[in-house]
């Protein structure tokens, strides 16, 4: 019985030394711990380890190579059943009502704001003539709240432009401000 007692424990002393060569880990070092408690496997120096698990926890990221691509996300885990990611907001999207004329000296554009959080936005609009050519291009900064559109106005500035107007041609797409 005592020579069986030690070939357990060689074996399982082998297998140990074993896994710890091979790269096997806990799921405790590289990239943190997940919340469940479970976690193993092979670790590779070749695995993307920056995405995060759905068992909460921490994430770190260790892997330098990606030129901070998750500065985005929160890294304080929830400890629930899924993280909760902290993403930049969405740009907002632009339509055209109206162009600016003699009677209205200013574009009339919808900004639609995709975001769960009230935003301000950088909204472009370039005047053109009727060749296509640029007159002039103006932004405005639009607040919008939550999951909204608003009307807004953006100014030609100088009336001296207006009889040359001839479209006005906004960005489709309007940054946050920042």
């Amino acid at each position: 019985m005592n020579s069986r007692g030690n070939t357990l424990r060689l074996t399982a002393v082998s297998a140990l030394v074993v896994l710890a060569l091979t790269g096997f880990s806990t799921g405790r070092g590289h990239g943190g711990g997940h919340g469940d408690g479970g976690g193993g496997g092979c670790s590779s120096s070749s695995q993307n380890h920056d995405s995060s698990s759905s068992g909460g926890g921490t994430h770190r990221d260790y892997d330098y190579d990606d030129d901070d691509a998750d500065d985005d996300y929160d890294t304080s885990g929830s400890g629930g059943s899924g993280g909760s990611a902290s993403m930049s907001p969405q740009d907002a999207t632009v339509e055209l009502v109206g162009c600016a004329s003699a009677k209205t000296p200013y574009a009339t554009v919808e900004v639609t704001n995709p975001n769960a959080s009230a935003g301000g936005f950088t909204v472009t609009v370039t005047f053109r003539d009727s060749t296509g050519a640029e007159v002039v291009s103006r932004s405005e900064e639009v607040d919008v709240p939550a999951n909204a559109t608003v009307t807004a106005q953006v100014d030609v500035e100088d009336s001296t432009n207006l009889p040359r107007i001839a479209d006005c041609t906004p960005d489709p797409y309007a940054p946050p401000a920042r």
